[in-house]
């Protein structure tokens, strides 16, 4: 059950909004359009608004279609409706395509666009965004698992396309189609885990100590606080967690639930070092200067991740952020050339399918003093 809003949208010459005889015409030239998926339509009311812009609704049997004509000559246009079919569209693709070619026909528009319904309030959200927030709509079946934690909010969604996801505060962590997520974060093929000590920092997931553990490290302790999503992901992520969060000691790992940064400020009380430190807890943020409690969350963390990482020949792994985020990852960039240790870094990419968009990782090396 939801509401379904189906976005109509053109441009004509200006002209026809600003003339009122025109304007009338070319209203009673788009209903006809429109119609044969409303049914007929009757004008409710209609309102001059400020900058010379009009609005106009009109009303069918189940239906309502709003127009609002702007002076620059754009016009935007809603159908809108109630269905208790969420995923059944009464304007399908074909019927998009179709009334775009006849609103330039009829109308002489310079641009139409009919964009798929947008569903309004469904009982299951399909819809997340990018990092650079452009909207995705999954094609979500059911929602698994949900709830809030002393933490975050903890969801579990079954896609047909990415399997089961994992979504942490609104925001889509990882889906059984994200291998190249966890390879892009280890740098799969180019860094040698062979015998090394490793810390994960954060990782609730599973996926990164499940694949570090296939290269044989000598021990890998994983740190994450928030034991439901450890839980859940053992359940609902089997696929990339595989059973290495069935018992939390191995025979050469160890899982942690805890807070990252207090066990960190242990290690360097007891000058504990680390051949590789990943990383994998908060996104870089998008915001207009490196300020704010992420970003100082962010900071605390990879100044003390760094710190507890072998100097030398010891890197810190870490994701970022999609690759069109530019100026989040010069920010990013410049807290890393002011952390207290002195540290090279390189960088790489990778497509993660359920992000639906390339991420950018980082490779940080840590210099000697």
């Amino acid at each position: 059950m939801a509401g379904h809003t189906v976005p109509i949208d053109f441009r004509v010459d200006p002209a026809k909004i600003a003339n009122p005889v025109e304007r009338k015409t070319l209203l009673q030239d788009f209903l006809p359009l429109v119609e044969p998926f409303t049914g007929p339509l009757t004008e409710i009311s209609s309102h001059e608004l400020p900058g010379g812009c009009h609005m106009v609704l009109y009303s069918s049997d189940d239906m309502t279609l709003s127009v609002k004509l702007y002076s620059n000559g754009l016009v935007t246009a809603a159908v809108e409706y109630y269905t208790n079919a969420v995923n059944t569209h009464k304007i399908v693709n074909d019927d998009g395509r179709k009334l775009e070619r006849e609103l330039k026909k009829e109308l002489g528009c310079t641009l139409a666009k009919v964009l798929p319904a947008i569903k309004r309030a469904p009982i299951i959200n399909p819809y997340f965004t990018t990092s650079d927030d452009r909207l995705i709509e999954y094609d979500v079946v059911e929602k698994l698992f949900e709830e809030q934690t002393d933490y975050q909010k903890v969801e579990i969604y079954h896609t047909k396309s990415y399997g089961n996801m994992l979504v942490l505060d609104d925001l889509q962590n990882l889906a059984e189609s994200d291998l190249p997520y966890t390879e892009g974060l280890m740098d799969k093929g180019k860094e040698k885990y062979t015998g090394k000590e490793v810390l994960i920092l954060g990782g609730g997931d599973g996926a990164l100590l499940w694949e570090l553990l296939k290269d044989k490290p000598k021990f890998v302790t994983m740190i994450d606080i928030d034991d439901t999503v450890m839980k859940q992901c053992r359940r609902h992520l089997r696929s990339v967690c595989g059973d290495c969060l069935d018992k939390y000691d191995g025979d050469n790992y160890k899982v942690i639930v805890g807070d990252a940064i207090a066990h960190m400020r242990e290690y360097l009380k007891e000058g504990r070092k680390f051949d590789y430190v990943f990383g994998d807890l908060t996104d870089i943020p998008i915001s207009t200067e490196p300020k704010g409690e992420l970003w100082d969350f962010m900071r605390t963390i990879i100044n003390l991740g760094t710190k507890v990482t072998r100097p030398g020949t010891g890197k810190y792994m870490t994701h970022a952020i999609g690759i069109q985020c530019t100026e989040a990852l010069k920010m990013f960039e410049k807290q890393l050339d002011q952390l207290d240790v002195p540290v090279t870094y390189t960088t790489t990419s990778h497509y993660v399918p359920s992000f639906k968009e390339k991420w950018c990782f980082y490779q940080v090396a840590v210099q000697k003093a």
